[in-house]
């Protein structure tokens, strides 16, 4: 059987400095808020003043959001500084401070909702991913994140799963196939499906792994029967199910349980042995944890 680690799954940082995907995040989301001139700002306070700030937490929870916090802040003003006082994936307490910074009152006050929007949403993630990481201690079974993610900001919710210790699966359509229900109806059946798959790889792109969606123990031995993927789905299956699935592939294939798992039910399935179990209430079911970005007035003397 293949070791999970060898299938495409990121645990490793983003380094979305390199990233441009987070460029363009960035520039939508301060134009968004920013639009013609942050008119609150301008009225009352000049472009040149200089200001510190803190970043207060309210909620206990696994702090996430760090490090881009620090590139929000140095995307809008290279030379602002940054002093961290929490790392990403680390407990964080409600009264602890998050970091300092020191730029441009303009800088500060423009940044101040998309660094709140980002940390707390992702602290949120990460808080209840790894919820689900501490249930699944001592076992095989990881845990990975799925799709369903919000329009434009799943680079940092995928983010934040990772820094709650769940694995990122594919990022988008693009970097593999999956062969889901629908694709399967439309194609025309299981076997069809995979097989104009592997013929789509191996002409077009050989590097692209191969999983595909299973409905029925029927399903799973219609795979076998083909070959050819790198992964089978048992999607709503019930940990019984799965179990004798797991039978059936003997080992050949990698596997993933999706649908109706959650923490009360996550260990039935842990302890079947399969490899993987997707969840998407990680990041549409996450709450975002309370943070407040505050001024550091210099008392005058």
């Amino acid at each position: 059987m293949r070791s999970p680690d060898s299938y495409p799954a990121r645990s490793q940082p983003i380094a979305p400095e390199s990233d441009e995907r987070l460029f363009f995040l960035l520039e939508a989301a301060l134009k968004e808020d920013i639009g013609d001139g942050d008119h609150s700002t301008l009225c009352c306070i000049p472009p040149d003043a200089r200001g510190k700030a803190v970043l207060k937490i309210k909620q206990a929870g696994i702090m996430a959001g760090m490090d881009i916090a620090e590139k929000i802040l140095r995307h809008k003003e290279p030379s602002a500084l940054f002093t961290a006082f929490k790392e990403d994936g680390r407990p964080m307490q409600a009264g602890e401070k998050a970091f300092e910074a020191e730029a441009g009152i303009h800088t500060l006050l423009q940044c101040e909702r998309l660094i709140l929007n980002c940390m707390q949403r992702m602290s949120g993630i990460a808080t209840l991913t790894r919820q689900y990481v501490d249930r699944l201690q001592g076992y095989h079974t990881r845990v990975l994140d799925t799709r369903k993610s919000t329009p434009n900001f799943r680079l940092l919710e995928k983010e934040a799963v990772r820094i709650g210790g769940g694995v990122n699966h594919r990022f988008g359509l693009f970097d593999m196939i999956m062969l889901k229900d629908n694709h399967i109806d439309f194609c025309g059946g299981i076997e069809t499906a995979i097989g104009e798959a592997i013929r789509y790889r191996d002409e077009s792109r050989p590097e692209l792994k191969i999983e595909v969606e299973t409905r029925s123990l029927d399903d799973v031995r219609r795979v076998l029967s083909t070959g050819g993927v790198d992964r089978i789905m048992l999607d709503n299956f019930t940990p019984r199910q799965v179990e004798d699935a797991l039978t059936l592939i003997g080992g050949r294939y990698e596997t993933e349980a999706s649908g109706g798992i959650h923490l009360d039910n996550i260990e039935e399935y842990a302890r079947t042995g399969v490899d993987f179990v997707s969840i998407g209430a990680l990041i549409h079911q996450a709450q975002s944890l309370d943070m407040s970005l505050k001024a550091i007035v210099i008392p005058h003397s």
